[in-house]
This record gives C-alpha cells, sequence and structure tokens, in this order.
C-alpha cells in the first residue's frame, strides 16, 4: 500500500491528504435537516448527517488527491451510529480510489495491539469465514507503550501489505511536555523517530518503508531533524491551514526529490465555505468551497517546494 500511496502522489502531483473529521455544526444546514426529518434529532440523524456531507466532499475531490483521513473521534462520539458512518465512510473512499488513512491512535499492550491491528489493518475468524474489519490502508499509532505496541501492528501490515503512521512529533502546543524532553542527550521525540526508522529498515516498500511518522507542520525545525533520522520514512503532516502551517514551512519535511511528506488539512478543507476567503459559495455549496481550498493548499505546496 505505501507504493500505491507514492504512486498516487506522483500521479496527483499532490502531497496532501484530505481529513474528513465532521464535527456537527460543520455540516449544513440543509444536510442536517434533511437527516433529522428522516431520523429525528437523534444520534442515527447525526450520523447520517456526516455521512452524507463526507460523501459531497470526497465526490468533489477524490481526483485531486491521492488521500483521505478519518479521525475515528468525530464518529465514535455517535455511537454505534456513528462508527457504521465511519466504516461507510472508508469504503465509499475506497470506491473512488483513495487511500484511507484511520486516524485513530491505536496503542496498547501486545495482545490488545494484535486485535487493534485486525479490526482496522487485518482480518479476524468468524467460525469458517475470515472477515475484515474497517478495513483501512494505514492507521495511526501511538508508541508510548514501546515495541509490545507497535509490532503487532508491523506484522498485521507484513501479512496485509498495508501500512502505519507512528506518533514522533504531534503539532498540538503541550506536545513538548514529553515529547522535548531530553533523554541521554537527545530529545523523546527523537529518539522515537530513530526507532521508527529501525523499524522501517525491516519492512520496505519500493523506496519508502512501511513505517511512517507523523510529525507536525507546527514545528518545521524539528521536521527539519527528523527527516534526517528517518530517511526512507513517509512522514504524515498534520497542522497545515487551521493550526498554522503553510507551505513555505513544510519544504523540510520532504526530500530532495519533492517526496517523503503527505500533508494534512482537515477543517481547513471540509468546513472551508465557513472562511471568509471561500464564504462565496455559500452553504449550498460547501463541497465546491472544499474543492477550491484544495486547489489552493496544492498550489501552495507546490510552490514552496519548487523554489526552495
Amino acid at each position: 500500500m505505501i507504493n500505491k500511496l507514492i504512486r498516487k502522489i506522483q500521479e496527483t502531483n499532490a502531497p496532501v491528504v484530505v481529513g474528513l473529521d465532521p464535527m456537527l455544526d460543520y455540516v449544513p444546514r440543509q444536510i442536517q435537516q434533511k437527516a433529522f426529518d428522516e431520523y429525528g434529532e437523534t444520534l442515527r440523524g447525526a450520523a447520517e448527517a456526516i455521512w452524507q456531507f463526507n460523501k459531497e466532499i470526497v465526490d468533489r475531490i477524490y481526483d485531486l488527491v491521492p488521500a483521505v483521513k478519518p479521525q475515528i473521534a468525530m464518529y465514535e462520539q455517535f455511537g454505534v451510529e456513528g462508527m457504521e458512518a465511519y466504516k461507510k465512510t472508508v469504503d465509499y473512499c475506497h470506491q473512488r480510489d483513495l487511500v484511507v488513512i484511520g486516524d485513530v491512535k491505536r496503542g496498547d499492550i501486545g495482545s490488545t495491539s494484535a486485535a487493534y491491528a485486525a479490526g482496522h489493518l487485518g482480518k479476524v475468524r468468524v467460525g469458517g469465514a475470515v472477515c475484515s474489519g474497517f478495513d483501512e490502508d494505514f492507521a495511526t499509532v501511538n508508541p508510548y507503550l514501546g515495541s509490545d505496541g507497535v509490532k503487532p501492528f508491523i506484522e498485521v501490515c507484513k501479512e496485509e501489505k498495508k501500512g502505519l503512521f507512528i506518533l514522533v512529533k504531534t503539532s498540538n502546543p503541550s506536545s513538548g511536555e514529553f515529547q522535548d524532553q531530553l533523554v541521554s542527550g537527545k530529545p523523546l521525540y527523537e529518539l522515537v523517530g530513530e526507532k521508527v526508522a529501525r523499524w522501517g529498515e525491516e519492512h520496505m516498500g519500493d523506496t519508502y518503508s512501511y513505517v511512517g511518522a507523523v510529525v507536525g507542520a507546527t514545528y518545521p525545525e524539528q521536521g527539519k531533524a527528523l527527516r534526517k533520522v528517518m530517511p526512507n520514512t513517509l512522514i504524515l503532516v498534520p497542522g497545515y491551514g487551521a493550526q498554522g502551517g503553510r507551505g513555505k514551512d513544510l519544504v523540510h519535511f520532504f526530500r530532495e526529490d519533492g517526496l517523503g511528506a503527505i500533508v494534512n488539512s482537515s477543517r481547513g478543507i471540509i468546513a472551508a465555505y465557513k472562511q471568509e476567503a471561500y464564504a462565496r459559495y455559500g452553504e449550498e455549496r460547501f463541497a465546491e468551497a472544499s474543492r477550491a481550498a484544495v486547489e489552493d493548499m496544492i498550489a501552495d505546496i507546490r510552490g514552496a517546494l519548487e523554489t526552495r
């Protein structure tokens, strides 16, 4: 799957992933009202609204980008019905030939991680049948428990030819409370990056490892250092747009060939119609606003890479 993701990045010339993280207040009123008329102001109604919202956005952007990244918490908050919307979103994105990065941030002791890995990336046996659960192509993983929590995911990825993105340096302001602490003279995030690189050496695609890393756009200097630490690692870069990251800040996340990173924007795209720059589209044409935001993001990143 890492080979497919790199190929699609090259074909689209767009190292961009759209975060499908739908809060209910991002969903235009006409979509909410239609769902509520059918299912009431219930969890089922909310789940239907976010599913229809996602579908329209995907229909508008699937030809521009290689991948999407649904954040599972935005669906879990609506209970079982929300999880059904998550699964429908994953399946629909696959129908549109998009690579799906499940932003699930799992990581636990070995047997629990093995179950998470099977549910999101692998298969489970049910009697005489073998079934897929959520069936994403990649999953985000928290490495805090060490190799015990990560290796079950790696083993499933080897079997299924799927991939991971390990949290290394996250984009949130308080990430430094732990991630920047010095351990044996190095910041903890650098030690995690070194471990990701070693895991990746054993699980390579054609050019990049199945084991990727998450490094926030809000920390460009750390990104520059980690690019050197993890030369064969694809870096998922959250924090573009709404969190302050811009193309000029991101060039060090990429290798000299213009590959090596994929940049995420979530509410900056899916709620673009709420921004002044795209207000002309209004609620009725929210998906067109999302497409315009994607086009602007791609141009920003391409321009920064071409002039570095």
